[in-house]
């Protein structure tokens, strides 16, 4: 199974995501774009029509209300969009619309989120994210009950399995060794002086 890191892009305006794209584009050509809207969770991030590079690529995480207006107007930026389940009001047609797009699509859940919901959906999706922390807030707690989360589904899903949320040297160690495979990382590499010392550790936590 190939592990991807993925640094997170949260950001308030388009300087703070030129700023945040710049520091890691020596480094990676993947971004996940945290999409809230204030309502859904607390925070905002990347509320405002943006831009993106087009030479690199990015999935889409989206924690608002009405996710499904938002993707019709912004999906062409995107090759993952993946929404929280608990605001898909048709996850059928949902996935339809992505799909015929020719884009990939998943489902993220909150840590208190039941699988079992998500269970009828799996054969359609090509990407699921469990959250590690309550979502919204960076740098939050890791929260050790997600990783009974993440082993169950691995035993009901081979696609990708990815975390988001307080992951570090430490905890993407657990989250691995219980079956995910792609991790959002955010505070961790944001908040590193030393860029490349702290992605060697990551990769050797991933070893």
């Amino acid at each position: 199974m190939k592990y991807k890191i993925i640094p997170t892009l949260i950001s308030k305006n388009q300087n703070e995501l030129d700023d945040l794209i710049n520091k890691y584009e020596k480094h990676f050509n993947y971004f996940q774009v945290d999409i809230m809207d204030g309502k859904f969770v607390k925070n905002k991030s990347n509320w405002f029509k943006f831009k993106l590079p087009q030479n690199l690529k990015y999935e889409a995480h989206l924690m608002i209300n009405n996710p499904e207006e938002w993707i019709k107007e912004n999906y062409n930026q995107f090759d993952v969009l993946i929404v929280n389940f608990e605001k898909v009001k048709k996850p059928l047609e949902l996935i339809k619309f992505v799909k015929s797009k020719n884009k990939k699509f998943g489902f993220a859940l909150n840590p208190e989120t039941p699988i079992m919901l998500v269970l009828p959906y799996l054969k359609y999706l090509d990407h699921i994210l469990i959250l590690t922390v309550h979502p919204g807030m960076y740098g939050a707690r890791f929260l050790i009950k997600t990783l009974n989360k993440i082993e169950s589904l691995r035993m009901n899903y081979k696609g990708n399995i990815e975390v988001d949320g307080h992951i570090n040297p430490k905890t993407i160690k657990l989250c691995k060794n219980n079956g995910a495979n792609l991790f959002a990382i955010g505070s961790f590499l944001k908040k590193s002086k030393d860029m490349k010392k702290s992605i060697k550790e990551i990769n050797n936590a991933l070893r």
